[in-house]
């Protein structure tokens, strides 16, 4: 590997359709990132057949034997120990300082615990997050957590906020993000206990932070937050309702563009509009969620990307990287006393 190149750590064998969509994923990523180096773990034996296809890659990745891999219905408790599977491998590269990135698509619950014990929590944080940018109407927006933290605290929410906060100041460059925690009503006095105290703690703390109370679901498109906070268990929850609705809509435009003849031919003059809204909504634009609250960074694929979705992961840790995200987060939070928050939750509880 070439020093002065950005290397990237990446889990061949993790996703639905590894190893061919990772390997493919990365010929399209080096093409669109030529200052990226990979070091590639996985099963030679099935790696390499697939690797030889693309004569990009012999240059920009060193390929490394990993004799196990992470199933998707393995749980976390099972793999989280065993060294020698391709996600444990590649994470380690981050921790050995070999690669400043890590990516892989597969099991979420593996990747977090695997990249939380290897890694460690930047300190003051006490969980981590997962955080990815999606597009609303005027622009994009960052969401977490999206599924690291199925139960979290009042405290649990207020770091996150304080995370996307950064997040989007840096990834989305928005000098004073508006912040909002998601809850079923706008008014102070719905949504679980966690909620209104995170809120209270926010608003009683001396956090230089945007915060514009709460947002419902039907709000998210509309672009009224820059940072949507939520728990894992209800990130997940709406991220995948916004996925699923896309896909929905995009099946029925092209259901109704195939319904009449006067319809096709409508088209012809709204091509240039439809190819920009296929783009814009396109969930493959936007893979590649990251672990935030890390010593390392960690990005989670899609299991079932595609190759080209795989891609703009890649593309997107390296973005993270060049942006020095990981210092970033950690030289804030030194600036911030958590304890104070805490007190504030006493105080107003």
């Amino acid at each position: 590997m070439t020093e002065n190149k950005m290397v990237i750590s990446v889990d061949a064998m993790g996703g639905d359709n590894s190893p061919r969509v990772v390997i493919e994923g990365l010929a399209l990523a080096a093409k669109e990132h030529p200052d990226i180096r990979f070091i590639v773990f996985g099963d030679t034996a099935k790696v390499n057949p697939i690797f030889q296809q693309f004569p990009i890659l012999e240059k920009v990745c060193e390929l490394r034997h990993s004799p196990e891999m992470v199933h998707n219905e393995d749980k976390p408790s099972s793999v989280i120990r065993n060294r020698n599977t391709s996600m444990f491998m590649a994470i380690d590269a981050v921790r050995k300082g070999e690669a400043q990135a890590v990516v892989s698509a597969g099991n979420t619950g593996a990747l977090m615990a695997i990249s939380k014990l290897t890694l460690k929590t930047i300190t003051k944080i006490h969980r981590p997050a997962i955080v990815s940018i999606m597009p609303h109407r005027f622009g994009k927006y960052v969401m977490l957590d999206l599924g690291a933290n199925t139960e979290c605290d009042a405290i649990n929410l207020v770091e996150f906020a304080f995370m996307g906060n950064i997040v989007a100041r840096n990834s989305l460059d928005i000098k004073r993000p508006r912040v909002a925690l998601l809850n079923i009503g706008s008014e102070e006095m719905k949504g679980k206990e966690e909620i209104k105290q995170a809120a209270q703690m926010i608003k009683n703390s001396k956090l230089d932070m945007d915060f514009i109370g709460y947002i419902e679901p039907h709000d998210i498109s509309n672009g009224v937050a820059d940072v949507i906070v939520a728990d894992g268990f209800t990130g997940n929850i709406a991220l995948k309702s916004i996925e699923g609705t896309a896909k929905q809509l995009t099946r029925m435009i092209k259901d109704c563009i195939k319904s009449s003849i006067l319809a096709k031919i409508g088209v012809l003059f709204m091509i240039p509009a439809m190819m920009k809204l296929k783009k814009t909504m396109d969930p493959r634009q936007y893979n590649g969620a990251m672990f935030v609250g890390l010593n390392g960074l960690s990005v989670k694929s899609h299991g079932g990307a595609d190759a080209y979705s795989f891609s703009k992961a890649v593309g997107n840790a390296a973005n993270l990287v060049r942006n020095n995200f990981v210092s970033t987060i950690r030289d804030e939070i030194e600036k911030v006393d958590l304890d104070e928050l805490q007190a504030v939750l006493y105080d107003v509880y």
